[in-house]
């Protein structure tokens, strides 16, 4: 069924043969059977963040079995529906990177401070702020739920503001590797926690996820399996190999480890251990009252209300989630072989984001929507960054939060599965990150200091915070909210001393890695550079002509316009796309493939 490619017919293959070798890109479309088991395997991936994110704020919200445990299930099916919003728009107008949405800590911690937010003058020594409720009795459960609402739509408005003011595509900038490397390192680091507390309610299990994904994504990656597909032309068929191993190597472990495990509970022969500080509810006469049918829509847990603490904890989930995002963009952008986004693109970026957290809190979503880190760092082991197989992860994200019953379907994966996807996947945002060095100057003990400050005062910090709620205590209980957000999220406080130190410590253009990485100067040179560029981050063409009218030209639309240089963009679209059929229907188009490659100079 499956084979290994010899180095002797390395230089051989055809273009077709390298694109199934280096996977799909992010212009490149896969076959339709492909495309649903791509988007299947990032709903999976999206699970563990969903799963993660209610269940802690699950434990801050219940009232002794109260109405949260009830409602739980339908609170996590619109955070799936707003993510799939969310992910269509980011796609269609955004990055237009293969970014998955989703809820993330960035706005989980605001949200617990916001809701365990009291009198600290009188709990100096509390527990950890990020697991503990300091509910006052005069503040309901309704009005925390709503509180929490309007948090996120503050958070959204502002990150549309932010986008379209231009502050993203500027700082950009100034981003270097010693700025990016050191913040792609805390993301990573940041998610330990919660992944042990997944993995605790069965290390075996977690270890048995862990090892068949490193098995299939790495020492399986050039395994090929042949399939036929009809030649339209001479009504035959060819065969088409994949490495299906490599493409669905989180996808296959995770199916076959739920089935098991579901398998032999129902046999009583297996039942997962208990995790307290995860108090996600999975009570079968709660899941009794779980609807099969309801499709989220505004004031259906009534308007969201907008206080002075709402305000503070929307401003930190805004600025710490465009801060994470900024990273995954670069990211992902380096794990495709995608040229790095353009300012504008970045701008885009949190516009379409903010837009979708704003939509998520209108519709009654405790949580915004964020660029997904594990979905975005999944692209690294399965090298399958396709835009199209994530739109239409983006649907059946709408279909599955339409339906909180099916939702409920992805509550009942393990609980160790889900640590073993958020272990596998989060360290790739670490190994990614070191790939940044290879332009700097690492003995410069310039670069070592700022390195080794940043990491750690970036995790030392936020777990000190959140083990001492009560150090700060201004007074005013907005500003506590808001100062106690932004130093317990890891990625702000990293991402902050990351940019100060880079840019205000002297050192040299080189020494910093700047001339390969960042200016761009090196790269633009290359012959079809900006045509790559386009293919990746261009509008579609009606958006572009929009934009390109004299009205829109001027701020704040010109932050979000696509570059000038790019004037040919929908000559090379089409190109690309004519190029990207004629590769699927085999080897009769040969000859305007070579058209094609004189028109889009190193379009492989």
């Amino acid at each position: 069924m499956c084979g290994y490619k010899s180095d002797s017919k390395a230089n051989e293959e055809t273009a077709q043969e390298r694109s199934q070798r280096c996977g799909f890109r992010v212009h490149q479309n896969p076959p339709w059977f492909l495309n649903i088991l791509l988007a299947v395997q990032h709903v999976v991936i999206q699970s563990s963040v969903l799963v993660l994110v209610h269940s802690l704020l699950n434990q801050n919200l219940q009232e002794e079995g109260g109405e949260w445990s009830q409602y739980n299930y339908q609170f996590m099916a619109t955070s799936l529906f707003s993510s799939g919003i969310s992910t269509l728009l980011q796609t269609m107008l955004g990055t237009r990177l293969p970014l998955l949405q989703a809820p993330s800590m960035e706005f989980l911690i605001p949200a617990v401070i916001l809701t365990s937010q009291k009198d600290h003058r009188d709990n100096r020594n509390g527990t950890d702020v990020n697991y503990t409720l300091l509910q006052t009795d005069s503040v309901s459960w309704s009005e925390l739920v709503r509180e929490l609402q309007g948090a996120v739509v503050i958070a959204g408005i502002l990150q549309i503001l932010l986008g379209l003011s231009g502050v993203c595509g500027v700082l950009s900038l100034h981003c270097g590797p010693l700025v990016i490397a050191p913040t792609l390192f805390i993301i990573g680091f940041s998610i330990f926690k919660e992944a042990a507390l997944f993995c605790s309610a069965n290390w075996g299990i977690a270890a048995l996820v862990v090892l068949l994904i490193i098995l299939l994504s790495q020492h399986l990656h050039s395994c090929y399996f042949p399939f036929w597909r009809p030649k339209r032309a001479e009504g035959s068929s060819r065969s088409v190999q994949y490495t299906l191993c490599r493409m669905l190597s989180i996808l296959l472990p995770v199916v076959c480890v739920w089935i098991v495990c579901t398998s032999l509970e129902a046999a009583h022969i297996f039942a997962q251990q208990h995790v307290e500080e995860l108090a996600f509810s999975r009570d079968r006469n709660t899941s009794n009252l779980v609807p099969w049918l309801r499709i989220p829509f505004p004031g259906e847990w009534g308007l969201p209300l907008l206080t002075v603490r709402s305000l503070a904890a929307g401003v930190a989930a805004a600025l710490s989630a465009g801060m994470c995002s900024q990273e995954c963009y670069m990211a992902t952008a380096r794990l495709l072989e995608a040229p790095p986004p353009p300012p504008q693109a970045y701008n885009r970026g949190l516009c379409m984001e903010g837009l979708g957290s704003t939509i998520a809190g209108m519709l009654g979503s405790v949580t915004g929507v964020t660029t997904s880190v594990a979905n975005a760092c999944a692209h690294g082991l399965n090298q399958c960054g396709s835009r199209q197989s994530i739109q239409v992860s983006a649907v059946l994200c709408l279909l599955l939060g339409a339906s909180p019953k099916l939702t409920q379907l992805l509550a009942t994966i393990p609980l160790a599965v889900h640590g073993g996807i958020l272990s596998v996947t989060y360290t790739v945002a670490i190994a990614t990150g070191i790939t940044y060095f290879q332009n700097t100057d690492m003995d410069s003990g310039r670069n070592i200091f700022n390195i080794g400050f940043t990491v750690f005062m970036g995790l030392l910090v936020p777990q000190w915070v959140s083990k001492n709620p009560g150090c700060i205590v201004t007074g005013v209980q907005s500003i506590d909210v808001l100062l106690l957000s932004l130093l317990t999220i890891p990625v702000f406080l990293g991402g902050v001393l990351a940019f100060l130190l880079d840019n205000t410590v002297s050192g040299t253009a080189q020494e910093r890695g700047l001339p390969a990485d960042v200016s761009g100067s090196r790269a633009s040179a290359v012959p079809g550079y900006s045509e790559q560029r386009a293919l990746v981050y261009g509008l579609p063409s009606g958006v572009r002509k929009l934009l390109a009218h004299r009205r829109l030209a001027t701020f704040p639309f010109c932050t979000i316009s696509p570059p000038e240089e790019v004037s040919t963009l929908e000559e090379v679209t089409s190109a690309e796309e004519r190029a990207d059929l004629l590769l699927s229907c085999g080897s009769e188009g040969e000859a305007t493939l070579n058209w094609h490659k004189e028109k889009v100079p190193n379009s492989e």
